[in-house]
């Protein structure tokens, strides 16, 4: 039988293959963060990281000829460039020092509940049952595997408050994002995002010169890992799938994070998960599938309040 397939479901599977990119590429830079983390403090880690990151979007965006974005976008280019590009990932890095990873993979996972949240108050986009009834089922998975991995290890008192900062902030900056994406491509918005958020963190230029020198390769070629995939390639990929569906959507869709994190440990690290990781895992993906559930409509509900940014995003 052969089937045709339409437009929205080409754009809805496209969507969902840029979502998956970006996931796999978070996911995987805990461990650059781990590793990194050591050797280079929260804020000249995230200068370094967004130097890199900025380096290799503007040499895409020179190659591609795709200029300046429109007047219009620039208000969400800075709220999202300063709050998750910037104070985002210092607050990260930062909270990632105080407390376990278990606890800190608990708090940020707050972050896509509040993008449901702002994203059906700010933005129109309302809270569809299946969506707040996914996340529900996905939260649950990435406390109990947050709980799984905590190991018994002590958290600070900043550490849990940065890491709150880190969930509202990165809420704070989609949100501000999603609109800028209806007046420029996703590689334009994400690239002069990243360079906004380089310039708020020039003030920790000064430790980023003194640690390069005194850190090992491997730590520095782990910070220049997150730059170009997890920031630059992850980031845009994000924005693709961000101006094709709903922000509480894509909030969602990170709750595949901690299971991947999970898998990866297991493959890469040989580390054995524990039942109760494997079914935290394994709640956060069911939620996922939830909360994904009805990809089609949503892009007909956002076809013609974002038209102009589905026109000036690059085709593949």
């Amino acid at each position: 039988m052969n089937r045709t397939i339409t437009g929205e479901q080409r754009t809805a599977r496209l969507a969902l293959a840029a979502a998956g990119a970006t996931v796999i590429l978070w996911a995987s830079a805990f461990v650059s963060i781990r590793s990194a983390g050591e050797y280079y403090s929260p804020g000249a880690l995230a200068l370094g990281r967004l130097l890199v990151g900025s380096l290799v979007l503007g040499a895409i965006l020179a190659v591609r000829r795709e200029g300046w974005p429109a007047r219009a976008a620039w208000p969400g280019i800075a709220g999202s460039g300063i709050l998750w590009f910037g104070l985002y990932m210092v607050a990260l890095n930062w909270g990632e020092r105080e407390v376990d990873a278990g606890t800190a993979a608990m708090i940020v996972n707050i972050g896509p509940i509040l993008i449901a949240l702002l994203g059906g108050l700010l933005l129109g986009e309302g809270f569809p049952s299946r969506l707040m009834a996914g996340m529900a089922v996905s939260f649950a998975g990435a406390v109990v595997v947050g709980v799984s991995m905590s190991g018994g290890g002590e958290s600070s008192v900043l550490g849990v408050l940065l890491c709150l900062a880190a969930a509202v902030l990165y809420a704070a900056g989609v949100v501000c994002q999603k609109p800028a994406l209806r007046h420029g491509s996703a590689l334009q918005v994400t690239t002069f995002g990243c360079v906004v958020g380089t310039v708020a963190c020039l003030p920790f230029a000064g430790p980023l010169a003194a640690e390069i020198p005194e850190a090992p390769l491997s730590a520095t070629l782990n910070m220049v890992y997150l730059g170009v995939f997890p920031t630059a390639l992850a980031f845009t990929t994000w924005a693709y799938a961000l101006a094709r569906t709903t922000a509480g959507k894509m909030g969602a869709t990170t709750y595949i994070v901690p299971a991947l994190v999970v898998l990866m440990s297991w493959l890469v690290l040989d580390e054995v998960p524990g039942w109760l990781t494997a079914a935290g895992g394994a709640l956060c993906l069911a939620g996922v599938a939830v909360s994904r559930g009805g990809a089609g409509a949503a892009v007909r509900r956002l076809r013609g309040r974002d038209a102009p940014a589905e026109a000036a995003a690059p085709r593949s």
